[in-house]
């Protein structure tokens, strides 16, 4: 029957429905023929004239292995200040921020569960390497780094890539979280996601696959099929402050955790998100409360109605039982 399930992260209840729920089969995506020729694809070697002009790069035997660029229609761009205005009950403000796109790799139609471990290491090196540049201008709030992966995850081109857009004002989902991870911390002394990874790797059915430096499970109040949560097993608050041998490891994991995705379910659409700690505010004693973490969301259901007027999701497919597909995958 149905369940009502609640989550510490989100704090917002789910509805897991498994009466409405299919077989894995009948999730798995149909082959898409391309959506472009790779001679017109701005992302690949021999078209860089059809980028913006290019922030970064890792070389390769193409010319670069890893490349990074404005995105050429912004959603934020970097004003030099920023200036409120308030108009009755309405404020506005220039759309300070940045927006960059991080091209993972000179193949059109490798995604990273297909690319060689070593150049998924490169593209997690340039994340940290973008996200630490950004951080330290000092000019913005939040960074979010995300993916988009086929046009149900929202991507307009086809060549695998990853985007991060800067925000000079703190997203009211990053405040729930923070709010959530230091009520949390107030009350019990606790970091949130260190307990729950404790409480989750004791009772072992939603977890995928536990490593010595991380670990992938599928959440308890999932909102979607087959979302998945990427969990660093030592406390840190900054995805910046990943070094060494944790830095492969989750090259590994981000790997390995989209790789049994498409062995169970094909090239399905989804979307990848990190959430770490801000760059600006005052959040004090932040590096004991907060634990940063990436979230996986197979775009496998459509939010319709009831989903906008609520808040509330709809999940088909029991976490517990995607746990276990996706460790047989």
């Amino acid at each position: 029957m149905p369940e009502l399930r609640w989550g510490p992260l989100r704090r917002r209840w789910v509805i897991v429905a498994p009466e409405r729920g299919k077989r894995p089969s009948d999730f798995r995506a149909q082959p898409q023929p391309s959506a472009e020729a790779p001679s017109g694809c701005p992302f690949c070697p021999g078209n860089e004239h059809l980028t913006p002009p290019e922030i970064a790069r890792v070389p390769g035997p193409d010319g670069w292995a890893v490349r990074v660029v404005p995105n050429k229609f912004p959603a934020l761009v970097d004003y030099p200040a920023l200036e409120l205005e308030r108009d009755g009950l309405f404020r506005r403000a220039a759309g300070r921020g940045t927006h960059e796109v991080i091209i993972d790799s000179p193949d059109h139609h490798r995604d990273l569960d297909r690319l060689p471990l070593e150049q998924v290491e490169r593209v997690v090196d340039m994340y940290l390497a973008r996200l630490k540049a950004i951080h330290s201008a000092g000019r913005f709030q939040y960074v979010q780094l995300f993916k988009n992966h086929g046009k149900g995850g929202g991507a307009s081109l086809a060549h695998p890539h990853t985007q991060i857009i800067a925000t000079s004002v703190l997203p009211p989902e990053v405040e729930e979280r923070l709010s959530a991870a230091r009520q949390h911390f107030a009350a019990h002394g606790r970091c949130l996601v260190c307990q729950l990874m404790e409480e989750e790797l004791a009772a072992e059915e939603r977890v995928v696959e536990e490593g010595d430096h991380f670990v992938i499970l599928s959440p308890y109040d999932a909102r979607f099929p087959f979302e998945l949560l990427v969990l660093p097993r030592a406390h840190s608050h900054r995805f910046v402050e990943l070094y060494g041998e944790d830095r492969t490891s989750f090259a590994r994991a981000l790997k390995g955790a989209l790789a049994r995705l498409s062995s169970l379910l094909g090239d399905v659409p989804y979307n990848f998100v990190l959430h770490t700690a801000p760059c600006g505010g005052d959040w004090p004693g932040i590096e004991d409360w907060y634990h940063w973490h990436l979230e996986i969301i197979p775009r496998l259901t459509q939010l319709a109605g009831f989903e906008w007027g609520t808040g509330m999701f709809i999940n088909p497919m029991p976490p517990e039982a995607a746990a276990g597909h996706l460790r047989a995958a």
